[in-house]
């Protein structure tokens, strides 16, 4: 589907059609921080998490490597991207997981949200998930993109030592905290 062919989305009467673009959400902002962002509505991040297959091993968090042509290239990121205007910050997130990683809906449980960065006119959310079912597994993943080098899964306490996207980097200590108390 190309971006700018419409999409036909019901309202919650269902009498009403809404036209909305597809994919509309793509484009930078230049942001009044002074930065620029990806995510003309803002973005959102999946942190999917599985228990390991071994008892007493750590959990294991949903990585990918983002490809070196990509904006913060080289850096290890969650799965995600700009969310479009007719998106939840959930439906984004899941939406740019299968994208990027193959991750399917219902291979996720969500569990919340935390917040990322939020500058008035861009922002970025985490939305916490838990692999489904919880405690048998992780789903399969692989690159479908290349805006991906690489995805894999990641021990929790291995994650703070990678070459972290710088987003992830400033919010990891926080959400380790929030993703362990996920898996118990």
């Amino acid at each position: 589907m190309l971006a700018t062919e419409p999409v036909l989305r019901l309202t919650r009467s269902a009498r009403t059609v809404v036209r909305v673009a597809a994919q509309d959400g793509n484009g930078w902002v230049d942001c009044r921080c002074g930065g620029r962002h990806w995510g003309r509505n803002g973005a959102a991040g999946l942190v999917l998490v599985a228990r390991a297959d071994v008892d007493g091993d750590q959990p294991l968090l949903l990585l990918q490597l983002r490809a070196a042509w990509t904006h913060e290239g080289g850096t290890w990121g969650v799965p995600g991207g700009a969310r479009d205007s007719h998106e939840s910050v959930e439906a984004a997130a899941v939406r740019e997981a299968g994208e990027e990683a193959g991750i399917r809906a219902h291979e996720v449980a969500l569990a919340g949200r935390h917040p990322g960065a939020d500058h008035g006119d861009w922002s970025y959310t985490y939305v916490l998930a838990t692999a489904v079912p919880p405690g048998t597994g992780r789903p399969e993943h692989r690159v479908v993109t290349d805006e991906s080098d690489h995805v894999a899964w990641v021990r929790l306490d291995e994650v703070g030592a990678l070459p972290l996207h710088p987003g992830l980097a400033r919010d990891w200590p926080a959400l380790a905290v929030r993703l362990s108390d996920l898996v118990r």
